[in-house]
C-alpha cells in the first residue's frame, strides 16, 4: 500500500460511514480509505491508499 494522501478533521461519529461507503465504492479503483482517531479523541485523520 502507497499512501496517497491524509487530512485531519474534528471528530466526528459520521466519517466512519463515509469511509465505509467509498471503500465499498471506490475498491475497483485500487483505492483504500483509512480512519484513525488521535488520543486525544478530537480529531480524526483520513487517509487515503492506493493498492
Amino acid at each position: 500500500m502507497r499512501l496517497l494522501v491524509s487530512k485531519s478533521f474534528t471528530s466526528n461519529d459520521e466519517l466512519y460511514k463515509i469511509v465505509d461507503l467509498l471503500n465499498k465504492t471506490l475498491k475497483d479503483y485500487n483505492l483504500m480509505f483509512g480512519l484513525s482517531k488521535d488520543t486525544d479523541g478530537k480529531t480524526m485523520t483520513l487517509s487515503i491508499y492506493e493498492v
